[in-house]
């Protein structure tokens, strides 16, 4: 019988066949933390070790509040700075980079076939690449920094194909929201999900990401994309480390198996204060708004730049809304100001930040008033997520999110 990926994955890492449900010590290939690295540091020493067990293997990224916005997010910068320095841990990238997981896959440490953890719950951001990726806590990581390993439970794995075509503009955010809108917050907790499907051929590489990042929204331990031509063609010139894809097998056993048809699936709305709370454009066009923000490990590519920029091009944003755009990384804002995109944007009425997680935690760059409510492109809408409990967040696409800066109300760009 077949292996699924993880199946297959830990059975690599073992060197034996391994089933799921089975308690793995499992060596990464790569492990990633942020800001928080200072308090997994201050973990690590009370291990009672002093020297990081393999500086090569750890990636680390200021990004949560960078630069930072007070006194007590500069002090822990600095403690990261120190540990980094001291530990010899030379894949640092300080608060000018961007959004870790944009970094990390610019960077060719994201690579296929590879195991990743990342003390961040959107570690499952590189299962786009065909990696393992998961989020551990930061004792978990404090551990990786002290031997190198940690235990993993082989999950069960959950299959989801796509069939049919996509109506023009309607995004992969949309159908990513419409399945956890579906199978819910909880409906493939702990699984490896796999996604699968002809219309994966048709979509872009920046897009293809919006699946594996928001599988943890369903619960699922990792969300996984095979890697095509796409995805090697990128890797080819930026892999830090020698990779060999990881395939299932064609008659892998699946604990579950999805199918959802596109044809006529719509934009879709991911209501407040939960990410399942999921509801068609038609539903939910009207509601008005207070700030619209573009940004986020989620959405906030070049390709989502450009989806925004062509919608605002020779419009205004509303009266009284806000237009935050946030770039995933400072290779993205550069990029994106050659090609005229930043102009576009701004000429419009909207205004771009530098690349950071700050908006989108609640860090800061973009706090909302009580009562407000926002429509963003972000993975998660939970009561208090930007910062404000009192404020309402409404998850969606790019073309979403910039037709309703324009409207002032949630509006279906296909309406414009």
């Amino acid at each position: 019988m077949g292996k699924t990926f993880a199946e297959k994955i830990f059975s690599l890492k073992m060197g034996r066949d391994v089933k799921p449900g089975e308690i793995c010590e499992i060596e990464p290939d790569v492990a990633m933390s942020h800001d928080n690295t200072a308090d997994i540091s201050n973990t690590f020493y009370k291990i009672g070790v002093d020297k990081v067990y393999d500086p090569g293997k750890h990636v680390i990224v200021l990004d949560h509040c960078s630069p930072a916005a007070n006194a007590t997010y500069a002090e822990n910068h600095k403690i990261v700075r120190e540990f980094v320095e001291k530990q010899g841990i030379e894949n640092f990238y300080d608060v000018n980079m961007g959004i870790c997981h944009q970094v990390l896959t610019e960077g060719g440490f994201a690579l296929p076939g590879k195991v990743i953890v990342g003390s961040d719950s959107h570690t499952t951001h590189y299962g786009a690449m065909g990696a393992f990726a998961a989020g551990i806590g930061r004792s978990e990581m404090a551990v990786v920094f002290a031997t190198g390993k940690l235990w993993l439970r082989c999950p069960e794995s959950m299959k989801i194909t796509l069939k049919g075509k996509l109506q023009p503009g309607v995004a992969t955010k949309d159908i990513i929201l419409h399945i956890i809108g579906t199978i819910k917050a909880d409906g493939a907790l702990y699984k490896s999900v796999e996604f699968h499907g002809k219309p994966f051929d048709e979509f872009s590489f920046d897009s293809r990401f919006t699946f594996a990042n928001m599988s943890v929204e369903m619960g699922a331990k990792n969300g996984y994309i095979a890697p095509d031509d796409k995805v090697l063609d990128f890797v080819s010139s930026r892999a830090r480390q020698k990779f060999e894809p990881v395939y299932p097998d064609d008659d892998a056993q699946y604990e579950q198996e999805l199918e959802f048809d596109l044809d006529k699936l719509s934009p879709q709305v991911a209501c407040p204060h939960t990410v399942d709370n999921v509801h068609p454009i038609e539903e939910i066009k009207g509601e008005k708004i207070n700030m619209a923000f573009l940004g986020t490990c989620c959405n906030a590519r070049l390709e989502d730049l450009k989806i925004a920029a062509d919608i605002v091009n020779g419009k205004k944003i509303a009266p009284g809304v806000r237009f935050q755009i946030t770039p995933a990384s400072q290779l993205v804002y550069l990029q994106a100001v050659k090609e005229g995109i930043v102009e576009t944007l701004i000429d419009a009425g909207g205004y771009v930040t530098n690349s950071n997680c700050g908006p989108c935690l609640g860090a800061h760059m973009g706090v909302p008033a009580k009562d407000e409510k926002v429509i963003s492109t972000a993975n998660r809408n939970f009561k208090g997520r930007m910062g404000n409990r009192d404020s309402f967040v409404y998850l969606a696409s790019p073309a979403t999110v910039a037709a309703s800066a324009l409207k002032g109300e949630i509006a279906d760009f296909r309406e414009l």
